[in-house]
């Protein structure tokens, strides 16, 4: 089933999304769907890239770190710690070939970390169903 499910219990506020489309185009339709609605993608950390320049293997995982400063400035400025957690953050993981997986922190889970006002959860929320679209859920 492709739905969003928790995580293990020993990673809480985190969501996992099963992808149906390859690794290069999850990554692709990340991309797209971030640009098309205004969030940039600061940078993309490829860990197997990595893994491999020190001669080590690992399966396909990258990390996208998006955001918009527009949403995000406030959490900043409301509890200054919150820029540990920001910009947002995408992992995208083939753990198990031909099983593509999107994490991601919870909005919920990052206004409780960083004791934010509740009503700053909008400037969270867009994000997981953004990702949630680009996968075609």
């Amino acid at each position: 089933m492709n739905t969003p499910h928790s995580t293990p219990a020993t990673t809480p506020g985190v969501v996992s999304i099963k992808s149906a489309h390859t690794f290069a185009d999850t990554l692709e339709r990340l991309q797209a769907t971030f640009k098309a609605h205004g969030l940039k993608v600061f940078a993309t950390i490829d860990h197997q890239a990595e893994a491999a320049a020190v001669g080590l293997t690992m399966p396909p995982t990258v990390l996208l770190i998006f955001g918009n400063a527009k949403a995000g400035t406030p959490l900043m400025l409301a509890h200054p710690l919150a820029a540990l957690d920001l910009p947002l953050k995408a992992l995208v993981s083939e753990a198990v070939p031909g099983s593509v997986m999107v994490s991601f922190n919870t909005p919920q889970y990052l206004v409780e970390r960083h004791a934010l006002p509740h009503e700053l959860v909008v400037n969270l929320a867009p994000a997981g169903r953004l990702i949630t679209q680009a996968l075609g859920h």
